[in-house]
């Protein structure tokens, strides 16, 4: 009779564990980021120091490398790369892209208009969908469509195309 009112007890607690299971299965069978991406570009950060040149060697070694984001983990160069993390994804006028350095730019130069910043990295429209990973590099990545995405990294801007 224990037996039963232990696993009587144990039931709800095990539904609950298996539709958690399930939600996270299907939310992450429609993720439009998992899959395959290969770093095509970079360029130099509309944000950085024109004084101050970034480290191309950096930027050499990503280019041309390939990035993939399974449900479990982000796979690729090791400063891209992560295992613990948790996906969450925003939507995001032009002044909050690259954690807000847009926004900072405006903020420093009201000249300086986010949404230009934007649409000279090709950014078309006024919001994009930003994906984060809770990694501990911090690194977001900004779709400009559904196979284009980009990250910013030590006064980079890296561009990515999905691969089939």
């Amino acid at each position: 009779m224990r037996r039963i009112a232990r696993l009587q007890s144990c039931a709800p607690a095990t539904v609950l564990l298996f539709l958690g299971v399930l939600i996270r299965l299907a939310s992450a069978s429609d993720a439009f980021y998992l899959g395959t991406w290969k770093i095509t570009s970079a360029v130099v950060a509309p944000w950085s120091d024109p004084a101050r040149k970034p480290d191309a060697v950096e930027m050499k070694t990503l280019a041309g490398t390939t990035v993939m984001f399974t449900a479990n983990a982000i796979r690729g160069p090791r400063a891209l790369a992560c295992s613990a993390l948790r996906y969450r994804v925003r939507n995001d006028p032009a002044d909050m892209l690259f954690q807000g350095a847009f926004g900072e730019m405006h903020a420093r130069n009201n000249a300086s208009d986010p949404a230009k910043i934007a649409a000279a990295l090709g950014f078309r429209g006024s919001r994009w969908k930003t994906l984060e990973t809770g990694c501990g590099n911090e690194i977001d990545y900004h779709f400009l469509d559904s196979t284009n995405a980009a990250f910013g990294l030590n006064d980079y801007v890296y561009f990515l195309k999905k691969q089939p």
